[in-house]
């Protein structure tokens, strides 16, 4: 789906080192980390973090990554719970 949209394979393939990646902007690196943050059980969304999400987007524009974040958490659950397997929906394009 990212390589429809314009984002390079190896863009979408650097997203387990986004952090370090040259790939991602400082914009781009806070709101995965922000998503990272929602995502694993064992944190919270620091202050911090916030502040910074608050630099990057307006409030209509966090309360909307915030509800992407969740969708995806909440089907994420759900399908695991019910076995859904994944539908493919990103393949590695060659070249």
């Amino acid at each position: 789906m990212g390589s429809e949209l314009g984002v390079s394979n190896e863009k979408i393939l650097a997203l387990g080192d986004y952090a370090t990646s040259t790939l991602y902007d400082e914009r781009e690196r806070t709101a995965l980390e922000y998503a990272d943050a929602m995502t694993l059980s064992d944190r919270d969304v620091q202050d911090e973090l916030f502040v910074r999400v608050r630099r990057f987007f307006d409030d209509d524009a966090v309360v909307e990554l915030t509800a992407a974040i969740a969708w995806e958490n909440s089907s994420s659950k759900f399908n695991r719970a019910l076995r859904v397997p994944s539908q493919g929906l990103w393949k590695r394009n060659s070249g």
